[in-house]
């Protein structure tokens, strides 16, 4: 539906109110890499966890497309946008679904351990959902200038930091004890207090978000009903979609797969938790330098040719990791934080344009079938990159447990199983400080195939795309 009002100029309080939603969402998201220590080291369930893990990988490939098959055949009219609807619900649901993953019963029994499990996330991944997808969705909606999207991917960007490094340099200093063990109390709180920041972050970028790209222009009586399985189809053969999927899926098996393995590197190998967080935050400092270069260096470079050199970079930082000195752990800190900064650097060029390369997957599905398809695009994206945040950790955790990452200690309070990390062996932490390195290189060759081999939108076939788009668009 047409409207006679006009939209207030693109500006930063556009990218300030985008950022919030990634905020927002991190704020419910980043306690999702202690979700495997909370479960091996307090529940105890380090034989089932893996399993698990995969198994709710099925609610994941269910939830993610159906909703947002179900956001894109929603033609009711809202007061203000559909997406931003959603995104209110989900951001309400998420504050109860993130405590419930951590609900803190070490001594239930195995079945009910299960259960809270199981119950808890799938709760929570819902809403999150619910949240998440018309949230992507929104960026290729705000405008469509190349720029304005850039900038706004850049700003995600800066709301997914600031919403990982707050928990990451604060939490250590609050759930973990003394000798270095879990606290689970803590970590249900921390959980249930980061919900509700989310939810204020949501409510800020909802309040402050501008729709300026109609899409409804379109949408008539004679177009055919909405049809999941044409629309699965046409993800398949849009490679733009699936190069920047695959990247994502590659950045995180290195950010998520890694997590749990890094997390107890830490532990037992570094025997300092409480200085992981600021390691984790000094590797983003070149995140940090470049996003404000990032809307320059697009219009100038283009946003795959940019992102194509940053996955070269993080292959250096990756093969770096391989070089240790287990005899000389301060030395090998310093190693380790060198070659982290190099990776980050490569994860930090393609991050800040990776939100705006799938709002041009969006419009490249328009380009080629005429329909646009946020939803569907935007979840199966994050669907796939879900998979590879749940998919991930599982089978380094599988690798984990084969190296000895075992229930070694029993509590005597409850009698229930659960891993001492204290009483690890060196050589499995020399082992793992090797897996780490491993899990960052294959994620850094993950990103280069992706972006390099199979995104196909460089700077010309872009410009290409918007123009007959505008052309199509302006004739309508």
């Amino acid at each position: 539906m047409k409207t006679t009002k006009q939209p207030r100029l693109f500006g930063i309080r556009d990218s300030i109110a985008y950022a919030a939603g990634d905020l927002g969402c991190n704020m419910s998201f980043a306690l999702k890499g202690t979700m495997a220590l909370f479960w091996t080291q307090v529940m105890g369930m380090s034989a089932w966890y893996s399993l698990l893990l995969i198994i709710v990988q099925v609610w994941d490939a269910i939830n993610d497309p159906l909703i947002g098959s179900m956001i894109d055949a929603d033609k009711r009219k809202y007061k203000r946008n559909k997406f931003l609807q959603y995104i209110w619900v989900g951001s309400i649901g998420l504050i109860v679904g993130g405590a419930c993953c951590f609900l803190p019963f070490p001594g239930a029994p195995t079945w009910a351990k299960f259960i809270i499990f199981i119950a808890g996330y799938v709760i929570w991944d819902a809403f999150y959902t619910i949240a998440n997808v018309p949230y992507g969705s929104l960026l290729s909606l705000i405008s469509k200038e190349p720029a304005d999207r850039a900038s706004l991917s850049a700003w995600r960007s800066i709301g997914s930091m600031v919403g990982n490094m707050l928990p990451m340099v604060i939490l250590p200093f609050l759930i973990y004890n003394a000798d270095e063990s879990l606290n689970g109390n803590m970590v249900f709180v921390a959980a249930l207090v980061m919900g509700v920041l989310g939810f204020i972050c949501f409510q800020f970028m909802i309040k402050n978000t501008e729709i300026r790209v109609d899409t409804e222009l379109t949408v008539n009586e004679d177009q055919p009903k909405f049809n999941v399985i044409d629309a699965l189809k046409n993800f398949v053969h849009n490679r733009p979609a699936v190069g920047a999927t695959l990247a994502a899926m590659g950045m995180f098996i290195g950010m998520q797969g890694a997590a749990t393995a890094v997390s107890v590197t830490f532990q037992i190998y570094f025997k300092n938790t409480q200085i992981s967080g600021i390691v984790q935050l000094f590797a983003m400092i070149p995140i940090v330098l470049f996003t404000p270069l990032a809307r320059k260096m697009v219009v100038k470079f283009g946003k795959k040719e940019l992102s194509v050199v940053g996955a070269i970079c993080s292959i250096i930082g990756g093969l770096g990791l391989f070089v240790i000195t287990p005899h000389n752990t301060n030395l090998d800190l310093l190693i380790y934080i060198i070659c982290q900064l190099v990776y980050s650097l490569g994860l930090g060029v393609y991050s800040t344009v990776s939100w705006a390369m799938m709002g041009d997957a969006i419009d490249y599905n328009e380009w080629k079938t005429g329909k646009r398809e946020e939803g569907v695009v935007y979840s199966l994206h994050s669907f796939f990159r879900k998979l590879a945040q749940g998919v991930g950790p599982a089978v380094a955790l599988l690798i984990m447990q084969g190296m000895g990452y075992v229930n070694n200690a029993v509590d005597p309070k409850t009698g229930a199983a659960f891993i001492d990390v204290t009483k690890l062996s060196w050589d499995f932490a020399v082992d793992l400080r090797i897996l780490v390195a491993a899990l960052f290189l294959m994620s850094a060759v993950m990103q280069f195939i992706g972006l390099g081999l199979v995104y196909n939108l460089d700077k010309k076939t872009l410009a290409k795309m918007n123009e007959e788009l505008e052309a199509k668009r302006d004739a309508e």
